[in-house]
């Protein structure tokens, strides 16, 4: 349901704008302290899924050759596409199921618990003796596990009241800081041993499963506490539930940014590793490479929240496009820096560009979707995502064999420029925003 949909809806009046719950913004009630609680505990895990992943990345060059590949940027590649393939497959089949079940936080823990054990498989590979090839197939089956805690955390976030910007901005939060900190001391622990992050990115997937087990499951009272009629929503099977989120008018606008979006994020997840830490142009070490990249994840962390907020008040217009715009803008500023510190400055300018788009897009998916089909929505948003992530791998290093790595940075720059202005007109009809923004947006 867009913002325009939710002024015309007398059972909105109470709300605040943008999806704002009046009656949980500043609410001492023990609901509200809940809601609270378990946001905390649902960003956490959140936190934790992305600190397990991003370890691995600053150290991939040298993991891949461990692993049985040959060295260069191919064999990162694929190790990358392996997993971020079974996000594709199994995001949606996630989201789908729990929202039939009627149930979220057993299968959390079965999604944090069986990535962890992928990770123990997959550090167990040398000693046994395997090749690269059976190291993407753990790969492929460590990703079907570890989405499902991912993605059906954040729908949880979904479930709860507060706004969908505080909501979305929560997971914003806890998905750059977790990139922060996994990139920081994945490149440390990959300077020590290229084993060393798969061993670290499974305790701390374990640590997910377990806090995820003390989280309230919200599946099935969400749509009671959003005026929903629950006994109507238990009659929806798991086709009906996709089918819904699919047909739902404008949900493809911020599915089209996630996926550019994400693009760009795996493209610097694999080829700005190799970028910052090849002889020819900064020559960085793996903590070096680890280092510059929280350079973007920081305050793309920090800001998640406030920003996200800022949405609920102002509406989705602006932070979508003017932050993609710039986001575009300064990816491919990255790429023609001509020297180390002009280039790690941009990236922090990255992140606060991406800090400004992540959670108003997010949002938008929550928005114009029924409660009872979230889990579906966040599912094929995540679709979309984890297909940027693998668009940006293959784009990426197949660019970068090809042609360098300053074209690539102009290409993948380039896409989020013109995804930005070629939707600004559908982002403005389905939520031209408030105040004097709103009217600016809705005159544009």
């Amino acid at each position: 349901m867009s913002d325009a949909d939710q002024s015309a809806d007398p059972s909105a009046e109470a709300d605040g704008p943008a999806g704002v719950d009046a009656s949980v913004a500043g609410d001492p009630s023990p609901a509200a302290e809940t809601d609270a609680g378990d946001r905390r505990r649902l960003g956490g895990v959140v936190l934790a899924v992305l600190i397990s992943q991003v370890l691995l990345y600053p150290g991939v060059p040298d993991l891949v050759v461990a692993l049985g590949a040959p060295a260069g940027i191919d064999a990162g590649m694929w190790f990358l596409v392996a997993e971020f393939g079974a996000f594709v497959t199994f995001a949606v089949v996630w989201g789908a199921l729990s929202d039939a079940l009627g149930t979220r936080i057993p299968l959390i823990v079965v999604g944090a618990l069986g990535g962890a054990a992928s990770y123990v498989a997959l550090a167990s590979l040398p000693g046994l003796g395997l090749g690269f090839e059976v190291a993407l197939l753990v790969r492929v089956v460590g990703g079907a596990l570890t989405i499902g805690a991912f993605s059906l955390s954040i729908t949880l976030l979904m479930d709860l009241r507060g706004g969908n910007g505080r909501n979305m901005g929560t997971a914003g939060l806890a998905i750059g800081l977790g990139a922060a900190v996994g990139s920081v001391v994945g490149g440390s622990l990959a300077d020590l041993g290229a084993l060393y992050p798969v061993y670290a990115g499974a305790v701390v997937l374990a640590a997910a499963g377990l806090l995820a087990a003390t989280v309230d499951d919200r599946a099935a009272t969400a749509s009671t506490a959003d005026g929903v009629d629950h006994a109507a929503t238990d009659e929806v099977g798991f086709r009906d539930v996709l089918a819904r989120a699919r047909t739902t008018p404008g949900l493809l606008v911020p599915l089209a940014f996630g996926f550019v979006d994400r693009l760009t994020a795996g493209f610097f997840a694999l080829v700005g590793v190799y970028y910052f830490q090849d002889p020819a142009t900064f020559g960085l070490s793996s903590a070096g490479a680890g280092a510059t990249l929280a350079l973007f994840f920081v305050p793309f962390a920090l800001l998640q929240s406030p920003l996200g907020a800022l949405s609920d008040r102002i509406g989705r217009f602006l932070p979508v496009v003017a932050g993609s715009l710039a986001y575009g803008v300064v990816t491919i500023g990255v790429g023609v820096a001509p020297a180390y510190p002009i280039a790690a400055a941009l990236m922090v300018l990255v992140g606060v560009c991406g800090a400004l788009m992540a959670p108003a897009t997010m949002a938008l998916v929550t928005d114009l979707v029924e409660p009872e089909v979230r889990g579906a929505a966040m599912g094929l948003f995540n679709v979309f995502g984890s297909l940027g992530f693998l668009a940006g791998f293959l784009i990426g290093g197949n660019a970068t064999d090809a042609f360098g790595y300053t074209p690539a940075f102009l290409a993948v720059g380039g896409l989020e420029l013109a995804i930005a202005i070629a939707l600004l007109p559908a982002v403005r009809s389905i939520s031209p925003g408030a105040g004097v923004i709103g009217r600016l947006g809705a005159e544009g």
